[in-house]
């Protein structure tokens, strides 16, 4: 539960404002002075302080500083006359989270609780979802906890440490490129060249030389002798990606390589000894290109001596919320920028999404919102637009509610986020403020100290 403490020398005030707070459901205590709050917050630190502009002894503004000095993360609300306004705006350029001018409203003290409340929520969620990462990115590369991850953690590091073939089947984004590179530092190969070969997209003439090497005149515009990836990684690990892109003659070069673990250059006639670990990668169903003849069987048993298979993202739903908050301080770190975390909303709509593309397009996801937000943590309206049409689809579907009722709520929803202010909930509608009155009078839509209970019917 969140506590917070209220300091004002007016016991009439300190009773007001901690029984609205009470009503809430926060915790609350009450101070007369700056002094004995000092001392409680030595006992035991207050997540909210409501801090009194004029006090006895030592004045708001000094018991602010104070509590910077010694509880940087407390979060506290200024309260203030009309007349020392000026005051009040230069607490919170102090760091003050906001401030208040008496007489204050119960609206507006919930208010400005709760969201400083959420802004503490998400500060702890964040600490936890960094202390996660730290306890659970176990393997170089990878962040993750859920059951599929931590099984997958326990074949790389005992694969890591055998000289055998290892071949990668999974989707596109899910991370192959990272589990073969987690294979190669975990074992004894870390030392020595990690090369990376995609063989999709180009023809047996370039495959052949950039794998095995040539020899200088070899072919025309060959001016010069080329050591092949194979031949470079010495000692080291080569991952093949898309395998099964391979046309059917250079796989059976390739089975020959495995076969001899000697390569001949293009052009040379003296076989060269190699000394590497081979790790493939596909998306593809190998077995299935086996049946149509498009991938040959004994070239598949030779890689597949150690099978591994990668899980969807959708698989691993459970690992969203760590994988985001890796995405957004790596997207802070490459765009300059200081976003803290991510809104409930925001969360549970990715928690929800699909992810065609796996991990790789949540982090373009990530990496676009940071991008462009201009709050201080990301909310839904800062995802791609797709996701906010496909939750909007799923209400539809899931409840099939008339369009007055879908307006209704929506409209509830605006108001409540920006607590009942008009030209706030009017600029997001996109209508005016006597349309959007309307609207409420006519959906029964009540106004601030009576929304919560409008919102529970």
């Amino acid at each position: 539960m969140i506590r917070i403490a209220v300091i004002d020398d007016e016991a009439t005030a300190r009773r007001m404002i901690k029984r609205f707070l009470e009503q809430a459901g926060f915790e609350v205590e009450v101070f007369n002075a700056g002094e004995p709050f000092l001392a409680r917050m030595q006992e035991n630190p207050f997540d909210i302080v409501f801090i009194d502009m004029q006090l006895p002894g030592i004045s708001g503004m000094d018991v602010l500083h104070q509590l910077r000095l010694t509880s940087p993360e407390t979060e506290a609300i200024i309260v203030t006359g009309h007349g020392s306004i000026e005051n009040a705006v230069e607490a919170t350029k102090e760091g003050a989270f906001y401030y208040l001018t008496k007489p204050c409203r119960k609206h507006d003290i919930c208010l400005m609780a709760e969201r400083a409340a959420e802004k503490v929520r998400l500060r702890q969620e964040n600490r936890t979802l960094r202390g996660s990462m730290d306890q659970h990115c176990l393997i170089p590369g990878f962040i993750g906890n859920s059951k599929s991850m931590r099984a997958i953690f326990e074949t790389i590091r005992k694969v890591a440490q055998v000289n055998c073939n290892v071949l990668l089947e999974a989707e596109t984004g899910t991370g192959k490129q990272l589990t073969a590179r987690a294979i190669h530092e975990l074992g004894p190969r870390k030392k020595h060249p990690f090369v990376y070969f995609n063989c999709g997209g180009f023809t047996e003439e370039l495959i052949c030389s950039e794998l095995f090497g040539h020899e200088k005149g070899s072919f025309t515009g060959a001016v010069s002798t080329k050591v092949g990836l194979f031949e470079s990684a010495a000692g080291g690990t080569v991952l093949l990606d898309e395998i099964g892109e391979m046309s059917l003659s250079m796989q059976v070069k390739l089975l020959h390589v495995l076969q001899e673990r000697q390569v001949l250059r293009v052009g040379g006639t003296r076989p060269i000894d190699l000394n590497i670990r081979i790790i493939a990668a596909t998306n593809r169903d190998l077995q299935e290109q086996i049946r149509e003849g498009l991938f040959r069987e004994d070239l598949y048993y030779r890689l597949n001596v150690v099978s591994i298979h990668l899980p969807r993202l959708v698989e691993r739903r459970e690992d969203i919320p760590l994988l985001v908050q890796h995405f957004i301080e790596k997207s802070n770190r490459a765009f300059e920028k200081k976003i803290k975390g991510i809104t409930p909303e925001a969360l549970n709509l990715l928690m929800q999404y699909h992810f065609p593309g796996n991990i790789r397009e949540l982090e373009n996801i990530i990496q676009h919102a940071v991008a462009l937000t201009e709050s201080d943590k990301l909310t839904a309206r800062d995802l791609p637009p797709h996701l906010l049409e496909l939750a909007w689809d799923d209400i539809l579907v899931q409840e099939m509610l008339p369009l007055d009722e879908m307006e209704k709520r929506y409209i509830r929803k605006v108001l409540k986020k920006t607590g009942y202010n008009m030209k706030a909930a009017s600029k997001i509608l996109k209508m005016s403020r006597t349309t959007l009155w309307r609207r409420m009078k006519k959906y029964g839509l009540a106004s601030g100290a009576n929304a919560d209970q409008d919102s529970s019917h």
